[in-house]
């Protein structure tokens, strides 16, 4: 990959990346904690201990945290 790639591609759309396939491969524990690194990569500049997010997520992570919580409701039906 060269420089110009990397100033493109943002850290959040890796971990969304390994997001997708950890929760198509049905596995909580690191779609889990992939989620947590994906929220502090967006939000990770921004105002301070008082910042409230007011902006949507973009359809594709609203995509996946519905998978996420279809996944989390099927561990908690077993």
């Amino acid at each position: 990959m060269d420089t110009a790639d990397k100033d493109v591609i943002r850290l959040s759309d890796r971990i969304l990346s390994a997001l997708e396939l950890a929760l198509e491969q049905k596995d909580l524990k690191i779609s889990e904690i992939l989620t947590r690194a994906m929220e502090q990569s967006m939000t990770r500049n921004t105002g301070g201990g008082e910042f409230i997010e007011r902006r949507d997520y973009p359809p594709e992570i609203e995509r996946a945290m519905d998978k996420l919580y279809a996944l989390r409701d099927q561990n908690d039906a077993v």
